[in-house]
């Protein structure tokens, strides 16, 4: 590995508790202590679940320092410093480094896009500018550009890039990917519905929204499979399905935030464009917390 892993197993990628007057720290604060008190093995924070791209560049880097300063070393905490302006991913990063985070989460072009040649570049000179290890963020679906199995190869040259939460839902991919770096870059699962295939490729957890409303369950899924007991893993991952399902029927981090907010943790406030749960989803999403024993 080009590092020791920043975590093994379940980091939650946190929402950011907001309302019209900005971020509500006091609930962060409480959501932070939750998420550590139910043993989350570490927490990613202004990602997009945590709706990083409408935080302003002060709320950013606040909620940076209010997760750094409230997490006080228990758990690693991983800055979500990426950016489609790379100038812009470096100055975050650096930052992030300065007050303490230990990992940066950093995805890949948005709308502007790259070639494969541009994701090399622009990556190494993230890591260039980093003093912490790097987790890849490769998720297709949202920002229109996939990194190929091969451009890894390149990506874990670097000697600050260490990881990939692998979210492009190609199962066929992500074995090349891990045949072809496996021992250099360590592989978290970034879709929820596939943890368990994803460790039985070579990962090592998962990057999960589901943990948000129950994170001591997701990490049991992890503990599991690390524990050789791979059909009690799978048989979690069945359980959650449903929940894990509705907490994707609305673009992330919609049914989340309103999950959240049904469990008392935060206002359910996003930011346009995003806008609140639709009633028929919430429901179908609410009986299914209720189904796993989520008092909602």
């Amino acid at each position: 590995m080009n590092h020791e892993p920043i975590f093994r197993g379940v980091a939650t990628a946190l929402i950011t508790p907001t309302d019209e007057t900005g971020i509500d720290f006091a609930a962060f604060k409480k959501l932070i202590n939750w998420q550590i008190d139910e043993g989350i093995n570490a927490l990613v924070i202004c990602g997009t679940t945590g709706e990083g791209s409408t935080l302003s560049d002060q709320e950013h880097r606040d909620a940076l320092s209010c997760a750094v300063e409230t997490a006080a070393g228990r758990v690693p905490i991983i800055a979500g410093t990426g950016s489609n302006d790379t100038s812009y991913a470096i100055e975050l990063t650096k930052f992030a480094c300065s007050i303490g985070c230990d990992g940066m989460l950093c995805v890949t072009p948005y709308y502007n896009k790259a070639t494969q040649k541009g994701l090399v570049a622009m990556y190494n000179a993230i890591g260039d500018a980093s003093t912490k290890p790097i987790i890849l963020y490769n998720v297709p679906s949202r920002t229109g550009v996939n990194i190929e199995p091969a451009t890894y190869v390149e990506l874990a040259k670097h000697p600050m890039i260490a990881g990939i939460k692998e979210a492009n839902g190609n199962i066929s991919k992500i074995v090349e990917t891990a045949a072809l770096v496996g021992g250099q870059l360590a592989i978290y699962s970034g879709n929820d519905d596939e943890i368990v295939p994803i460790m039985a490729c070579g990962g090592i957890g998962v990057i999960s929204v589901l943990s948000n409303v129950a994170p001591r369950e997701t990490v049991a899924i992890c503990d599991k499979f690390f524990a050789g007991d791979v059909a009690g893993a799978m048989a979690l991952q069945a359980k959650y399905l449903p929940l894990i399902r509705a907490l994707f029927s609305e673009v992330n981090p919609i049914p989340v935030k309103a999950a959240m907010a049904a469990m008392g943790f935060c206002k359910d406030y996003l930011r346009l464009p995003l806008t609140p749960m639709e009633e028929g989803h919430k429901a179908t999403m609410l009986q299914a917390m209720r189904d796993v024993g989520i008092n909602v």
